[in-house]
């Protein structure tokens, strides 16, 4: 089995930061103010899209939610002490050491991610790493899936994409891949449901169950 992972809320806990970024953001843009859950909804949508996708209904730019967005993650994540989730680090390593492909494919930008990555120190365990900048289109599209697959040659029928949103899950089964919602991180369990992913897990760790 090789396995495909979103980062943000699968991996690593960064709800914190993320959710006092968003905030900043609408306030410094005098926007409507949105409780944490609707907030939640755009962590796994690529910056670039969030503005509109949490405010489809007011003429705002994306692009200086974007530059907003992105100056205050800058800044609030100095203070930020994000870790990864319970299980997550033990069970990438046994993983990696029985010799299963591991990629992710997230919608945070791929320096971001190389550099979260670098400081778990374990970027040389994935094969192959897609950032919300390394593809066209991003989730739910399947662009990101399909780029790992072509690239490294895997099989979709035996290629696992594990995510926490319903974004991810739309994503991997519209690159005809087997698909897992984990039901810790960001997604509303209704949405992760509704999806309709292969396989639902509560802890990181019960991924090694699935065959």
């Amino acid at each position: 089995m090789n396995y495909i992972f979103d980062f943000d809320g699968t991996l690593m806990d960064t709800s914190g930061v993320i959710l006092s970024t968003i905030k900043a953001t609408i306030a410094q843009m005098g926007l409507p103010e949105k409780t944490d859950d609707e907030c939640r909804t755009i962590i796994g949508i690529r910056t670039d899209e969030a503005g509109k996708y949490l405010y489809p209904d007011l003429d705002i730019s994306n692009a200086e939610f974007a530059r907003l967005f992105r100056a205050n993650y800058d800044r609030l994540k100095k203070n930020a002490h994000e870790k990864t989730f319970p299980g997550v680090m033990s069970t990438l390593r046994q993983l990696h050491e029985s010799g299963h492909g591991l990629a992710i494919a997230s919608s945070r930008r791929l320096y971001s991610l190389k550099d979260y990555l670098e400081g778990l120190g374990i970027t040389d365990w994935f094969s192959m790493i897609v950032g919300a900048d390394s593809v066209a289109k991003g989730k739910p599209n399947p662009d990101p899936v399909l780029a790992i697959l072509a690239a490294l040659g895997w099989d979709p029928n035996t290629t696992l994409v594990v995510g926490d949103a319903d974004v991810d899950i739309m994503m991997g089964n519209a690159a005809g891949c087997k698909t897992c919602a984990v039901t810790y991180g960001n997604g509303a369990i209704a949405a992760l449901k509704a999806a309709n992913p292969d396989y639902m897990i509560d802890s990181f760790a019960d991924i090694l169950n699935i065959r």
